[in-house]
């Protein structure tokens, strides 16, 4: 039997997003019906609305959720109804060279739910990140639903679905970093104070974060800063040289997605240091640097995909964390809103104004 339930639709390049009844279908073979309680406004989702990902409008957006599992599908093993799960966008097939090579937080095959939600008059829905959680309910793939602790707030949990883990993942597992280094973050939004989160975690010594917006910078030294640079007023490159004693960082984390702000990462780290770009940069922009200076400078210029997590393994390990009180994930929480209420949050978000809006259902 189809469930009808209500939504946050984009219905077309740059027009407000909508509520309106969304059918999602019983689970099929290796599905899972789930329950949203809560699911954060990611930049991803107004990337969607402004048609900057792709042109499959019209969109169900909303994909950094938690929730409980309704109903599963036929052949779905390990997973039950009651299970309080974080939804993932990357759910591993096990099977192609990156899974065979025990590489799984590189699949290259990554699958969602089979059966498409659509609108009330049968018009098919493009889930945002294969997930579309703004909405009461959803139909995934089983392999996006990661259990975790179950005492952990939803509208906390689920932030790992997304930003946070891919700035923490950025730091801990793309760079990572260990206890001694000095490390730079560039972008100081949900993904980048993630990632001196998880510098902060990993031991780093010195964390500098960077951000055009001293508000930004206030909210980098909650999260363990040990230094700002407001770089509408100084030279990046230059202030994290004079903070590491005249060589740059070990790590440099850009979570912009800029090419500017990525010739910034290049030439503020240190010789055999290493950049890790985590910000998606759109499809038009180029980068222009000199062959040289990268063969010189030596080192690893890397990009992370969505932290180079494994949800399997990372948000269990995340969620105990926190609920241990070392690692205070609530704080990327600026607000608890309806499900009516997301057109306004992205214009909040435009505007500096949160680290994360969080639907609650």
């Amino acid at each position: 039997m189809a469930h009808e339930v209500k939504g946050v639709v984009a219905t077309g390049k740059g027009e407000p997003v909508t509520v309106t009844t969304v059918i999602v279908p019983d689970p099929g073979p290796g599905e899972a019906l789930v329950a949203v309680q809560a699911c954060g406004v990611c930049h991803t989702d107004l990337h969607y609305r402004e048609g900057g990902i792709g042109e499959d409008f019209p969109y169900l957006l909303g994909h950094e959720a938690a929730g409980v599992v309704e109903a599963v599908g036929p052949d779905v093993t390990g997973l039950a109804p009651g299970d309080f799960v974080i939804l993932n966008w990357r759910a591993v097939c096990g099977q192609c060279r990156a899974c065979l090579r025990g590489r799984p937080w590189y699949c290259f095959a990554t699958h969602n739910a089979t059966q498409k939600m659509t609108l009330a008059d049968g018009t098919p829905l493009s889930p945002a990140l294969g997930i579309g959680a703004f909405a009461e309910k959803t139909l995934v793939a089983a392999g996006q639903c990661t259990k975790v602790d179950p005492a952990i707030r939803p509208e906390v949990g689920g932030l790992l679905g997304c930003g946070v883990m891919a700035g923490l993942g950025a730091a801990i597992n793309t760079a990572g970093v260990t206890r001694g280094d000095s490390v730079a973050v560039i972008g100081c939004g949900g993904v980048g104070n993630a990632a001196i989160l998880g510098s902060v975690l990993a031991g780093a010594r010195k964390v500098i974060a960077v951000d055009v917006d001293d508000r930004k910078l206030e909210w980098a030294r909650g999260f363990g800063a040990t230094d700002t640079v407001n770089s509408q007023s100084a030279d990046p490159v230059e202030k994290i040289r004079d903070l590491t004693d005249g060589n740059g960082a070990d790590v440099v984390i850009e979570a912009v997605g800029r090419p500017e702000t990525y010739r910034q990462a290049f030439y503020a780290r240190d010789l055999a240091g290493t950049v890790v770009l985590v910000g998606v940069p759109t499809p038009q922009m180029q980068l222009e640097l000199p062959l040289l200076d990268v063969f010189g400078r030596g080192g690893s210029l890397k990009s992370s995909w969505y932290g180079d997590c494994l949800p399997s393994r990372d948000f269990p390990m995340l969620v105990d964390l926190h609920l241990q009180g070392r690692l205070p994930l609530d704080k990327f929480v600026s607000e608890t809103i309806a499900l009516d209420a997301v057109e306004e949050a992205f214009a909040r978000m435009q505007r500096g104004e949160v680290l994360r809006s969080v639907v609650t259902l």
